[in-house]
């Protein structure tokens, strides 16, 4: 199974690792099963930061620098530390893409994604 599910407007800081398989603990040459990592919308992960596999980060959530994320990060959160944990809830996320806020006209083919 594994892989990444990622939403949209998910920013990702330099240094970052996104690690969606772990190596069998009996057999280095295989690669155990898990769920895929998922990351929600409007999401920023800091420089530095690691998501290990099978972890979920919900909608409008911000993950701090060099933070370790081993379990769920539930939507409108602040998470930082290693292990990354929760330190306060954060409130919707405002900025919206819009045709409107671009200062050049978007290629045809481009604008269905803004409807």
């Amino acid at each position: 199974m594994n892989g990444i599910i990622m939403g949209n407007n998910v920013g990702i800081s330099p240094g970052c690792a996104i690690i969606s398989a772990n190596h069998n603990h009996e057999d280095h040459l295989l690669h155990d099963d898990c769920p895929p990592i998922i990351i929600g919308n409007d999401v920023f992960i800091y420089a530095n930061s690691i998501i290990l596999p099978g972890v979920q980060i919900g909608n409008n959530v911000i993950i701090g620098a060099g933070s370790v994320v081993t379990k769920n990060i539930p939507s409108n959160s602040i998470a930082v530390g290693n292990p990354c944990k929760v330190i306060k809830n954060k409130s919707n996320y405002n900025n919206k893409l819009l045709v409107k806020d671009f200062n050049r006209k978007i290629p045809e083919e481009y604008l269905n994604y803004f409807a």
